[in-house]
């Protein structure tokens, strides 16, 4: 019950304050959320939209892939049917860099209020161990986030590659059309995997820092 009264407190906040990151992140930690809290949940986030994205992007590969070995067949349905692929695929890459810059955005304000509050101490001890404890964070950050932008950037490629087939066949809706295309196919296999093995290796540098921020 508690779970589901905070969940609604954060939805509300975030509808009405959004475009206002300081008043947001300050009303948030008055209900007892804080930008760490923030920051472990939009990882998250973006750990699920990149996982969702992977799983999209291989069964529109598979769909093409299919598609592009019939001989002859229902070509107005399979245009349909890799036109929708690709859309959804558009669907899930917006996702991806959407939650990427929810997550760049709460990173520097946590980074910066941390980094701002090493002059409150009075302890040089617990200075010391909290300015360690903040570089050590940073750098599993920058492993994240380089790892999130290296796969985001073998997203657009991809695309490019589904548009182009979903337009071809539209104008070409022929046989000699599923012969054209089965010529880029070896090249879009390729930007595929790439594209899979990058989310995979991001989404273990999430799961990773998601741990790190919980233990800490």
């Amino acid at each position: 019950m508690r779970f589901l009264q905070r969940y609604f407190v954060v939805t509300v906040i975030t509808l009405l304050m959004v475009g206002c990151s300081s008043a947001y992140y300050g009303t948030l930690e008055k209900f007892g959320v804080h930008k760490r809290d923030v920051l472990v949940d939009r990882v998250g986030e973006a750990r699920d939209a990149q996982e969702q994205a992977k799983d999209q992007f291989q069964t529109a590969y598979e769909q093409f892939a299919t598609v592009v070995e019939v001989d002859g067949g229902d070509l107005e349905k399979q245009y349909t049917i890799l036109n929708r692929a690709y859309e959804h695929s558009v669907q899930k890459a917006e996702a991806v860099h959407d939650r990427i810059d929810a997550v760049e955005s709460v990173s520097e304000a946590l980074f910066d209020e941390w980094e701002d509050e090493l002059d409150d101490y009075s302890s040089k001890a617990l200075r010391r161990d909290s300015e360690r404890k903040l570089q050590d964070t940073r750098r599993q950050y920058e492993q994240l986030i380089t790892a999130m932008k290296k796969a985001e950037e073998k997203i657009d490629p991809v695309l490019t590659v589904f548009h182009d087939q979903v337009l071809y066949l539209k104008h070409n809706l022929n046989a000699r059309a599923i012969a054209a295309l089965q010529g880029e196919m070896m090249s879009l296999e390729k930007d595929v995997e790439r594209l899979l093995r990058e989310m995979e290796a991001s989404i273990q540098e999430a799961d990773e820092f998601i741990s790190h921020l919980q233990q800490g």
